[in-house]
C-alpha cells in the first residue's frame, strides 16, 4: 500500500487525517447555522437553508476554507465561533501512534492542510500537533488551494520537496488527484475522517485506509533509501 523505503517526505493532511473532521463538520453544518439563526433572529432551518448553500458554492476554493472570507460575508466572527465548540476538536484514532512512528523512521513529516490561520492555531492549541511534525504549510501562506494544480509546485518555496520520494496522505479525493498530476509519486486516501459518518467508499485508483493502525506496522520496517538517493 506504501512503499515506505522509497520515501523521504510525508505529507500529512490535517483535518480529517490527522484530526477528527467531526469538529468541521459539526461547526459548518450545525453550530454555525445555529449561531448565524441567532444572531438575525431566525429559525434554525431558514439560516441552514441559508448559510449552508453559500458554503457549498465555495468547495474546493481557497475561500471555502478560509475564515476571514466567511467573517465577513456573514458578519460574524468565525473564528471565535470556533472557539465556542473547541471542545470537539481531537485526533483520528492511532495518530499519535503514527506519528510517533513516523519520527522513529528519519521520514520528514510536514503538515500540508487547507485550514485558514486561525482556526490552525485554535487546533494546534488544543492537540499540540505541532510538536509531533516536522513543519506546518497552511494553503493561505501560498493563495492557493490544494484543489489548485499550482499549489504543488508553489510549495517547493515553503517546503522543498522531491515529488518521486514524497506521499501525500489527505481524507479528499481531489486533492489526492491534485497531488498525484504534480507528479507526487505516492497518494494514501483516509476513508473514515470523521468519527460521526459512514465510512467512504475506495478511490479507484488511490489506496485507501480507515485508520493509521493499517500502515504502522510496515513503517515500522522502514529501511531508509541508500545514501545519495
Amino acid at each position: 500500500m506504501v512503499n515506505w523505503s522509497a520515501l523521504e517526505t510525508v505529507f500529512l493532511d490535517m483535518d480529517g487525517t490527522l484530526l477528527d473532521l467531526h469538529f468541521d463538520t459539526h461547526f459548518w453544518l450545525e453550530h454555525l447555522p445555529r449561531r448565524y439563526a441567532d444572531h438575525y433572529n431566525l429559525s434554525p432551518e431558514e439560516a441552514r437553508d441559508h448559510v449552508v448553500p453559500m458554503i457549498m458554492a465555495e468547495h474546493g476554493s481557497l475561500n471555502w476554507y478560509c475564515t476571514d472570507y466567511w467573517s465577513e460575508r456573514l458578519a460574524l466572527d468565525i473564528t471565535g465561533l470556533k472557539a465556542e465548540v473547541g471542545d470537539r476538536i481531537g485526533y483520528r484514532p492511532h495518530v499519535t501512534e503514527f506519528l510517533d512512528a513516523l519520527r522513529a523512521s528519519g521520514l520528514r513529516s510536514v503538515i500540508v492542510t487547507n485550514c485558514h490561520p486561525d482556526p490552525l492555531r485554535l487546533k494546534l492549541e488544543r492537540t499540540g500537533l505541532n510538536q509531533r511534525v516536522d513543519d506546518i504549510v497552511s494553503s493561505h501562506q501560498l493563495g492557493k488551494a490544494k484543489e489548485n494544480p499550482g499549489f504543488w509546485q508553489d510549495l517547493h518555496q515553503l517546503a522543498p520537496y522531491n515529488a518521486s520520494t514524497t506521499l501525500m496522505v489527505d481524507d479528499s479525493f481531489s486533492v489526492l488527484e491534485s497531488a498525484r498530476d504534480a507528479g507526487i509519486s505516492q497518494c494514501l486516501a483516509i476513508l473514515a475522517p470523521d468519527s460521526q459518518q459512514a465510512t467512504r467508499d475506495h478511490h479507484p485508483d488511490i489506496p485507501g485506509i480507515h485508520h493509521f493502525d493499517e500502515i504502522i506496522p510496515d513503517l515500522r520496517l522502514r529501511r531508509p533509501l541508500p545514501s545519495g538517493q
